[in-house]
């Protein structure tokens, strides 16, 4: 990227383009335009790559950004309004509120395995937050990266939305740039890099990361219906969704249940030429292929289910693989693949000790009738969400923010809280020069008294009885009320004293 084109793009911002409401709404319906006139051309590109099946680009690409910029636009006016400061003894007679501004312009590093929902939901939010924009898709995921790049030109405004091209070097030169925000979804590695990159021009971040997402199964759970999900959201994409459940957690008992249930759904799904079916995508490229084929090698858990892979189709098998220990080579690394593997525990104390052994999840799952468990497993570990008795159903929910924690990342996003991520919350108060206002104000200068410590004891300890926000006529008599208690505690205390 030329030094000339951020140049440009940041004049755009600073031009007050992005500010109106109304600009953004436009922007927000054009990019919505986009994925309804373009779409056959989306879900092309997502075949090429992935050979994503029809129903599942469609709902879990297209659709869910429609959504997005839908609710935005519906959104957006309450989203972008002041919020007033409560009143307090300290602001009677001052106004104060929160002021919600783009931050200028903002960097969005795309992701292969669902390379439009990652990269353009969050572009979404920083448009509706009315930012400029450079999105940089993944070099992985070629062709989608190629339609948005001839997409996105045609839809929004070319000077203030930009689509950069290229490979991993391209996006090293991105990041030696001062952008005013980054926003990252990849790996901890690639999270790690980002960081560094931002660290020397103290660059805000989000970073939407991964890592190995626990299930737990309860003997109390509903076997069928909790093994249709399950198999579901991990094979999914064949297995390449950052919130796939990654592993199993259950006893012996409820891995036997799980089994006999899960051989007779798969069957049922894809039948018994996995490979022949139209509905399950491939490996993204040779490299994951053979990362994966090598931990499917590596393993010394024992196949049940699965397990065949095709170089020439990048094609592996999904997999189910039992006997699975702490230390096996499945249990080392984000599986991110058709391999599902379970490791056997005695009690739902020990699945807890096991999954806070390990860095902090993108998301957790527990099925369980019983709800006492899910509770205790909520309560006893860390992860970016929980989906209890589903899984993946959560990143879907609307209200509900995305995001990791530690490991699996920093921030959040989707809907009202991607406004949230790509505004700046500016804190404004006004004050007044009038008498009153001084006079209330006035123990804050020297020569500082005792009677001047107690007087700020005494608005510290009644503060909360004015922090209220209040309607016009009500908030004229709690001024009142507020400004003769701090004045008739002025002049019986004679606080200059």
């Amino acid at each position: 990227m030329t030094a000339k084109l951020l140049t440009d793009i940041r004049n755009e911002f600073e031009s007050g383009k992005t500010l109106p409401l109304s600009f953004r709404i436009e922007q927000l319906r054009n990019f919505n335009r986009m994925f309804v006139e373009s779409k056959d051309e989306i879900l092309e590109a997502l075949h090429k790559d992935l050979k994503k099946a029809r129903l599942e680009a469609t709902l879990y690409e297209i659709e869910i950004l429609q959504n997005e910029c839908k609710g935005l636009i519906r959104n957006l006016k309450d989203l972008a309004k002041n919020s007033p400061l409560p009143m307090n003894l300290l602001a009677i007679l001052d106004s104060g509120y929160i002021k919600k501004e783009p931050y200028g312009v903002v960097l969005i590093l795309g992701a292969w395995n669902y390379p439009f929902l990652l990269t353009l939901q969050p572009m979404a939010g920083a448009i509706a937050a009315g930012n400029c924009v450079i999105i940089k898709p993944s070099e992985l995921s070629t062709h989608s990266a190629a339609t948005m790049a001839r997409l996105i030109p045609k839809y929004l405004d070319s000077n203030c939305y930009k689509v950069i091209l290229g490979d991993v070097d391209a996006t090293k030169d991105l990041l030696k740039n001062k952008f005013d925000y980054i926003f990252c979804t990849g790996s901890p590695a690639v999270g790690r890099s980002v960081l560094a990159a931002a660290a020397p021009n103290l660059i805000p971040v989000t970073l939407e990361l991964g890592g190995k997402s626990p299930c737990y199964i309860d003997e109390s759970a509903d076997f069928f219906i909790a093994s249709k999900r399950i198999l579901w959201g991990k094979f999914m994409n064949l297995g390449q969704t950052c919130i796939a459940p990654d592993y199993i957690l259950c006893s012996k008992k409820a891995e036997k249940t799980f089994l006999a249930v899960a051989n007779k759904v798969m069957k049922e799904w894809y039948g018994e030429d996995l490979q022949g079916n139209p509905d399950i995508p491939r490996i993204i490229n040779e490299k994951h292929f053979n990362r994966l084929k090598n931990l499917l090698h590596s393993t010394k858990g024992s196949l049940v289910f699965g397990g065949k892979c095709d170089n020439s189709d990048l094609w592996i098998e999904p997999t189910i693989i039992i006997d699975v220990t702490e230390k096996d080579a499945l249990m080392q690394e984000e599986i991110f693949g058709p391999i599902l593997p379970i490791v056997t525990v005695n009690s739902v104390d020990d699945a807890i000790a096991f999954i806070n052994k390990k860095p902090k999840p993108l998301a957790l799952y527990t099925f369980a009738k019983d709800d006492k468990v899910n509770k205790k497993i909520i309560a006893k570990t860390s992860s970016g969400g929980v989906c209890v008795n589903d899984v993946t159903w959560h990143c879907a929910w609307q209200g509900l923010p995305f995001g990791g924690v530690g490991e699996s990342g920093m921030g959040a996003y989707h809907m009202e809280f991607s406004f949230d991520t790509f505004s700046h919350s500016r804190s404004v108060l006004v004050r007044s020069f009038g008498l009153l206002s001084e006079k209330l104000g006035e123990a804050r200068y020297p020569p500082y008294t005792s009677n001047k410590i107690k007087f700020f004891q005494f608005i510290l300890a009644n503060m909360q009885r004015f922090n209220v926000n209040c309607g016009i006529v009500s908030h004229f008599f709690a001024a009142l009320a507020g400004a003769a208690t701090v004045l008739a505690f002025i002049y019986f205390n004679n606080i200059n004293k």
